[in-house]
C-alpha cells in the first residue's frame, strides 16, 4: 500500500524554537512553502537575541570556542541534508571549516586585539575587546550556506547574539543550520533566522533601537544608502561589503571581520599612592 510522505514545514527560528510567521504567510522559494516573516517576527527576532546577550557575552571565550566547535560537529552529521540544500558538498565542507577556523578565535581575541599600553604617569591602561551587542545580518544570496556562515559565525564568537535574514531565492540551507544550531550547544536567541522579503525586513531591523550594528553585504545596492540612513536613528554601526578590496570575502576569513563587531573599551588603574 502506498503512502503520502510527510512533507516538511520550513519555519523560522526565533529564540531556540520554530515558529510559524505570526501572519500566517509563507511564499514559494526552491519549489517549497516558506515562512514569510512580518514585522512583528523581526521584533520579536530583536526581543530574543536581546534576551540572550548577557549570558553569551559573559560567558567565557573558551566556552563560546567550544559552543561553536560543537555546532561544526552538529553540520557535519547534518552535511547530506545540507549538501541538498546548497550547491553541494564542498560549500558545506567550506562552511565547517569556516566555523572551526572561528571558533579557534574565541579565546585568544583579548591577547590579539587587547593589551596593556605604556603611559607616562603612575597607571596602568588596559584595552579590552568588547562584545558590540545585537547584530543584525542581511546574508547574501549566493553562496546560501558558506555565505551565511561566513557573516554569522565573526558575529557570535565575540559574544555577540544576531538576527540574520537569510537568502531570500535559496533560504533551505539557512533553515537546515537552523536545525544544526538547534542541536548544537548554542544558547536560545544567539542565532535567530528569518525568511521572507529582504525589502521588507531589513528597514525594520536598520530603524530597530535594539539593534546595535547591521550588516549590508546581502543588501541591494539602490538600498544601502536608505538603510545607512534609517541606522543612524541610534547610531548603530554599519558593515558593508568592500567588493573592491575583497571581492572573495565568504573564502578569506580575517580578523578584520571581528573588529567589525567589537568595541573597544579603555582602563585605567592607578599604582601605588
Amino acid at each position: 500500500m502506498s503512502r503520502l510522505p510527510v512533507k516538511k514545514t520550513y519555519k523560522l527560528y526565533i529564540g531556540g524554537a520554530f515558529p510559524r510567521s505570526e501572519s500566517g504567510r509563507t511564499y514559494e522559494a526552491e519549489g517549497q512553502n516558506v515562512a514569510w516573516a512580518s514585522r512583528k517576527d523581526a521584533r520579536d527576532a530583536v526581543k530574543a537575541a536581546r534576551g540572550a546577550f548577557a549570558k553569551w557575552a559573559g560567558a567565557t571565550p573558551y566556552n563560546r570556542g567550544q559552543v561553536l566547535y560543537r555546532l561544526a560537529e552538529m553540520m557535519e552529521t547534518r552535511a547530506t541534508d545540507l549538501a541538498r540544500a546548497c550547491s553541494g558538498r564542498r560549500e558545506v565542507e567550506r562552511a565547517i571549516d569556516r566555523v572551526v577556523w572561528y571558533a579557534g578565535w574565541a579565546d585568544k581575541l583579548p591577547q590579539v586585539l587587547g593589551g596593556s599600553n605604556p603611559v607616562a604617569g603612575p597607571y596602568f591602561n588596559f584595552t579590552v575587546p568588547e562584545p558590540t551587542g545585537v547584530v543584525a545580518v542581511l546574508a547574501p544570496e549566493l553562496p546560501a550556506l558558506e555565505g551565511l556562515v561566513s557573516r554569522i559565525a565573526p558575529v557570535i564568537v565575540s559574544g555577540n547574539t544576531t538576527v540574520v535574514v537569510a537568502s531570500e531565492t535559496q533560504p533551505l540551507a539557512a533553515l537546515e543550520l537552523a536545525e544544526a544550531i538547534a542541536t548544537s550547544d548554542l544558547p536560545g536567541g544567539v542565532v535567530n533566522l528569518l525568511t521572507g522579503y529582504r525589502a521588507e525586513l531589513a528597514p525594520i531591523l536598520a530603524s530597530h533601537m535594539d539593534v546595535n550594528a547591521i550588516d549590508l553585504v546581502g543588501a541591494a545596492e539602490s538600498d544601502l544608502v536608505a538603510l545607512e540612513v534609517a541606522s543612524a536613528d541610534n547610531l548603530k554601526r554599519v558593515l558593508r561589503a568592500d567588493t573592491a578590496r575583497d571581492a572573495d570575502w565568504t573564502r578569506t576569513p580575517g580578523l578584520e571581520r571581528l573588529l567589525g563587531y567589537l568595541e573597544t573599551k579603555t582602563v585605567w588603574h592607578p599604582i601605588g599612592v
